[in-house]
């Protein structure tokens, strides 16, 4: 199996370094194209072990797998650029943000096997949020692997595509949420006194921790959060307040806020493949 990527930013990037060390394929049987002005991330890739190219049409006949990692505004002028060398022996993978199956379908060959991933930049420290769509001519077999390819760099599951933009406004989005809150709970420190670099440290493994004991517990937040909160304790005054503020509600706000960003984002990106 050879897998090729149009793009060698920093998700190519993060997506080799995963598969190559959890031995899902070997190095050298990946090569990356970018513009010959990307002399940079050209570099990483090769010294990651791949084979480069500046010739996206040289990635496709190379490859059996083709992920797609470039901007939103530029896959329809790549994928004019591949069509004519995709054939129905090629899987082509998708991990530009807002761009549908069905666009990606009409600029292809009508037979071409394709899947639309949205993964979330935790993927570059290997700890991603992924979750995939697969469109009409996408096979079990298909799903299967890139669900296993994804799992190298995080966790991955299937959605309906109808999920997408709702998946880009919680965790495509969501790192930014964190960052916010962590930084924000590390000034709070910094208020009460803890010099700003362990303030920043804490708070991040807070918030760490807290996500691992979410996932790894296996019992719903509230009763998470409960075993934090004592009565007439300093914590439930805390959550007092930020309930109060509303924290939950912009929270939720946000998600939805992202999500029809997203949602607007994708009809200009129909609307640019079809002009």
């Amino acid at each position: 199996m050879s897998i090729g990527l149009i793009g060698a930013g920093r998700i190519a990037q993060a997506i080799v370094r995963g598969i190559t060390k959890a031995g899902f394929v070997k190095a050298e049987k990946v090569i990356a194209s970018a513009h010959v002005k990307d002399v940079v991330n050209l570099e990483e890739m090769s010294n990651l072990g791949c084979r480069t190219t500046t010739v996206n049409q040289e990635v496709v006949k190379n490859s059996d797998v083709v992920i797609v990692a470039v901007k939103p505004t530029v896959v329809s002028t790549v994928l004019k650029d591949v069509a004519a060398v995709v054939s129905n022996k090629h899987l082509l993978v998708s991990v530009a943000l807002g761009v549908s199956l069905e666009t990606m379908q009409r600029l292809l060959p009508s037979e071409t096997r394709i899947i639309r991933v949205m993964p979330n930049t935790p993927i570059v420290v290997m700890q991603g949020a992924s979750v995939f769509a697969r469109g009409e001519k996408a096979t079990f077999e298909d799903a299967d692997f890139v669900h296993r390819l994804f799992s190298c760099v995080g966790i991955c599951e299937e959605v309906p595509e109808g999920c997408m933009d709702a998946v880009t406004g919680l965790s495509g989005s969501g790192p930014a949420y964190i960052y916010l809150i962590i930084e924000s709970l590390a000034d709070g420190g910094v208020k009460m006194g803890i010099p700003r670099e362990l303030s920043i440290k804490l708070a991040a493994q807070t918030v760490l921790g807290a996500a691992a004991m979410a996932i790894n517990e296996g019992r719903h937040t509230g009763s998470l959060k409960d075993d934090v909160t004592s009565p007439a304790g300093s914590t439930i005054h805390a959550l007092h307040l930020l309930e109060k503020s509303g924290l939950r509600a912009m929270l939720i706000s946000a998600v939805e806020e992202a999500t029809n960003r997203a949602r607007a984002l994708a009809n200009e990106a129909k609307q640019t493949s079809t002009s």
